[in-house]
């Protein structure tokens, strides 16, 4: 798709869809900078942190004098009303919302034209599970940001999101209900991520910004009741 030489930076990297968007650019011949909590090649740190957040951007353009690419992959985490704190909560937003904020503004001078943002958003910013506000709060930010960031930064870098449903990134086998819940008859995999964020960014998607496209096997679209697809509502079980 045309990444050999270009420079790519994911947030949250190290690992699990991330990770698997790491190696798709690697194959395909880009510089790929990653900045993690986690133990990495190229830069260890937390997002949430604004002095760590220049510094980073700071090594890339130092290194390769521009940038061609940002994921926003880097997960916040997930608590809610029951057990979130006020702090953190702030950093949920902060990882979240504000990181990608910042790395944008931070790599707006250093931009390539034709350059494109890809935030990795999620389902929950629509829908929920009890529990989750911290998690939902900042991919509802996140959406909103992808919008924002398309406008103000048109004519140099589109900017678009992704909204994954369930993906496994333990590389189990999934069958029955679980299954079966899907339209698309499976759970979705890192791949299925990877694969839509080289397309956003390649020339192939030149007439697409401001977008968010979900990757769920169909779950946000399908109506599931008592008795459907082997799941069943049971409110008096503990």
């Amino acid at each position: 798709m045309g990444f050999k030489d270009k420079v790519v930076v994911v947030t949250g990297g190290a690992g699990g869809i991330g990770r698997d968007i790491v190696e798709r650019f690697r194959s395909e011949g880009a510089d790929v900078c990653i900045i993690d909590t986690a133990d990495n090649l190229y830069f260890v740190g937390d997002l949430a942190d604004e002095r760590v957040l220049k510094a980073f951007a700071e090594k890339v353009i130092a290194d390769f004098g521009q940038i061609d690419i940002l994921i926003n992959n880097a997960p916040p985490t997930m608590k809610g009303i029951a057990d979130c704190s006020y702090d953190a909560f702030s950093r949920a937003l902060a990882v979240g919302v504000t990181a990608p904020f910042f790395l944008a503004k931070l790599f707006t001078p250093h931009f390539a034209q034709g350059a494109a943002i890809v935030n990795i958003s999620s389902t929950r910013a629509r829908m929920s599970q009890p529990n989750t506000e911290s998690y939902s709060a900042a991919k509802g930010g996140l959406d909103a940001l992808t919008h924002a960031l398309s406008i103000s930064l048109a004519g140099k870098v589109r900017v678009n999101a992704i909204s994954p449903g369930w993906i496994d990134t333990t590389g189990q086998t999934f069958s029955g209900a679980d299954a079966a819940q899907h339209p698309a008859g499976r759970i979705g995999c890192p791949a299925d991520i990877a694969e839509m964020v080289l397309f956003l960014c390649s020339e192939k998607a030149g007439f697409i910004t401001g977008e968010n496209i979900c990757i769920d096997g169909g779950m946000t679209r399908q109506m599931i009741y008592s008795g459907d697809f082997g799941w069943s509502y049971r409110p008096n079980e503990k």
